[in-house]
């Protein structure tokens, strides 16, 4: 199934009313969603471990098969160059990335390839994603007929479904329950039928976003940029401190053993009407942060206002009541509370 017919079938161009139908069912049931925003690249060769373990800031040595972890790219000063998951398939690794960040990413893998026995694929046309999401994804998934083993975060397991190989995948979202399914492409048509038929119900880009955001995850190019640490992010899942060398983590070490950073990634509610990204934060009309993401998330028939972005550490308490221009905010900690049931 191409972009373009899931597109169609979804048809939510933003309807306020379609995107509130959507979040709810990702919240309170199951949503179903594309995922051709991502791309694949395939790791072959037989120094594929040692060298990818040397490039990221997670830990690839120890990955075992069917397990797969959230790692960073970083340059020799510390700075987020990028972000991606990796996989262990066994005779190959997988990495899943933007594919806004592809690009980049194959170009950073080719430099420093220099001796080592290890082939990068791009395989994002062989192999297609689609997610779901909500409380209920594991009971559409076993009605629509899929057999698999309790899943961890990031575990994948290899399954065959009337004849179709899946790849089903659990995500790490920390708000709910989660999949990607990676099939060939003539197959996610008849995949995607099955679930929906099964009771998973089309939700498009916006309602997904709102989930992302409730769920306090941060994209690279909107909520994470090339002049951040990888400790400003909160995302210590990226981060392996036991794994030995690799590019940047002379810096990482260096933040761990002085002590913190002096921002760091954060949500906010908003009481008044929400603020554009790249709004300032202020405490006593002194600037102490700035705003990367908005939502505005229809619960229990309300409009609960939200945003997520990066305060000074000392200020950053939770509770604590900031200036968004003329909007009051209060800090909040991530995920958000009260968002499902």
């Amino acid at each position: 199934m191409s972009t373009t017919e899931l597109h169609e079938k979804v048809a939510l161009a933003g309807d306020a009313a379609e995107v509130r139908a959507g979040f709810s069912a990702l919240i309170s049931g199951c949503g179903i969603y594309e995922l051709a925003q991502r791309a694949k690249i395939k790791l072959i060769g037989r120094d594929r471990v040692r060298w990818l373990n040397g490039m990221v800031s997670n830990n690839i040595r120890d990955l075992a098969v069917g397990q797969g972890v959230y790692a960073f790219l970083l340059n020799a000063q510390g700075h987020i160059l990028g972000d991606l998951y990796v996989y262990n398939r066994g005779e190959s690794l997988l990495v899943e990335t933007d594919r806004a960040q592809l690009e980049k990413v194959l170009s950073i893998f080719c430099k420093y390839i220099i001796m080592d026995k290890v082939e990068t694929e791009d395989i994002s046309e062989k192999l297609s994603s689609i997610g779901i999401a909500g409380p209920q994804s594991g009971e559409v998934l076993k009605a629509a007929g899929f057999q698999f083993p309790q899943l961890q975060a990031l575990q994948f397991a290899d399954v065959t479904w009337q004849q179709i190989n899946v790849t089903l995948v659990r995500h790490d979202n920390p708000l709910l329950e989660s999949y990607e399914l990676w099939s060939a492409p003539g197959d996610t048509k008849t995949l995607w039928e099955a679930l929906a038929n099964a009771g998973a119900t089309p939700v498009g880009e916006p309602a997904v976003e709102l989930l992302r955001i409730a769920a306090g995850i941060p994209r690279y190019g909107q909520d994470i940029h090339e002049r951040d640490l990888p400790q400003e992010t909160e995302q210590s899942r990226a981060l392996s401190f036991t794994k030995g060398c690799y590019i940047g983590q002379e810096i990482v070490e260096r933040i761990r053993s002085r002590g913190a950073v002096h921002r760091t990634f954060m949500g906010f509610e908003i009481e008044g009407s929400l603020p554009r990204p790249g709004a300032k934060v202020q405490v006593d009309g002194k600037d102490v942060g700035e705003i990367t993401s908005i939502a505005s998330l229809p619960t229990d028939g309300n409009e609960r206002r939200v945003a997520l972005g990066y305060c000074r550490r000392e200020v950053g308490t939770p509770g604590r009541e900031v200036a968004i221009g003329d909007t009051k905010a209060r800090i909040s900690p991530l995920p958000f509370a009260g968002i499902t049931g």
